[in-house]
């Protein structure tokens, strides 16, 4: 329970249908350059000056919102999901483009040296080719080999020892 409405309450005020205390029913407005650039100020501002823009809001919220000015609905908005604190922003402007050119530059670095890599090694060994795993498959069927389910056996469609393109 609020304060407020405790204080009406101790006061043995009445309250009628709809309506409160009259210190819960007006709150003052707040001043119009206390919320003016209040996004820009608000990290510079001290914790009391912060809790204390936040209470009056909060008070003034509590009446009908038609009586809010711009400046107090766009504070609050600011206060409720504002990027302060632990939602401030995090990464400094141009920082996702410095991670993509740096992505792509490792990657272009890597794809050279693959390159030069592959241009000094030696070639693939004869047993590699096509031609040898072809004469494989004939050496299998001649001898026989795996005759139940192998290159042997009656029907075979598969590839045999053949894994090159």
């Amino acid at each position: 329970m609020h304060w407020s409405t405790l204080r009406c309450l101790l006061r043995a005020q009445p309250v009628s249908s709809g309506l409160l205390c009259r210190s819960m029913k007006t709150a003052r407005k707040l001043s119009k350059p206390l919320l003016l650039d209040l996004e820009k100020r608000w990290d510079n501002m001290s914790p009391d000056e912060q809790m204390d823009i936040q209470r009056q809001l909060n008070e003034r919220q509590r009446g009908p919102w038609s009586e809010l000015s711009m400046e107090e609905k766009k504070a609050a908005y600011f206060i409720a999901f504002g990027p302060y604190g632990s939602r401030s922003i995090i990464h400094p402007p141009g920082f996702f483009k410095k991670v993509a050119l740096g992505t792509l530059s490792m990657l272009a670095i890597s794809g050279v040296l693959f390159y030069c890599i592959r241009s000094f090694a030696e070639p693939p060994p004869p047993t590699m080719t096509k031609e040898w795993q072809e004469a494989s498959n004939e050496l299998l069927k001649s001898q026989n080999i795996e005759p139940i389910t192998g290159v042997s056996s009656e029907g075979y469609t598969g590839k045999g020892m053949v894994r090159s393109k």
